[in-house]
């Protein structure tokens, strides 16, 4: 259902379950030196242990089984490491697909966020025939807001608005939603 590798100008995304090893990806979700940082603004907190990567990986290889979702590792083409990572949930039943990511932070500010996201939204309208994707921040993450509005606008989408208390962290928090969309009518508009 999705392809194992996407490929941009500037980055691979492969298959998170398969590319990254458990215990390096643990290094990374655990003790990278920015993943306080990282971490301040997302739904996920820092990995406390490998048993809980390699959770997180079984849960994404069964998403992927399920094709409820595909869970990307973002490589640089220029470098020989990790990222960040990358994702697009689906929901057949509302044909509606949703994209995350999270970068580590010497990758920050490289227009990464839009790369993958280019790509991404060109798998779901093109490939998996949805007519709907939406991308979200919490409102106080103002890095991602310009990064999204950027890559959401070039392809003919828009910001939605704001929704009170719509995300739950993994620790029981809940946060704002900031929620753009693009429909498949806005993608092929701004891509004919």
């Amino acid at each position: 259902m999705f392809p194992e590798t996407i490929e941009t100008d500037r980055l691979e995304l492969k298959r998170l379950d398969e590319h990254v090893d458990v215990l390096d990806y643990y290094e990374v979700c655990a003790h990278d030196p920015a993943i306080e940082e990282i971490t301040e603004h997302t739904t996920w907190s820092p990995h406390d242990t490998p048993k809980e990567t390699k959770d997180y990986l079984d849960h994404v290889r069964e998403q992927w089984a399920d094709a409820e979702s595909a869970q990307y590792g973002i490589f640089p083409r220029d470098a020989d490491e990790l990222a960040g990572a990358t994702g697009l949930g689906v929901d057949w039943e509302r044909d509606l697909g949703t994209l995350g990511c999270w970068l580590r932070k010497p990758y920050w500010g490289r227009g990464y966020s839009g790369e993958r996201a280019d790509a991404l939204l060109g798998l779901a309208f093109d490939t998996l025939d949805l007519d709907c994707v939406q991308v979200s921040h919490v409102p106080e993450n103002e890095q991602s807001a310009r990064a999204i509005a950027k890559y959401v606008e070039r392809h003919g989408g828009r910001r939605e608005g704001r929704l009170r208390n719509a995300l739950a962290d993994q620790d029981g928090g809940v946060h704002d939603e900031v929620r753009y969309t693009v429909t498949r009518e806005e993608y092929e508009t701004a891509h004919g």
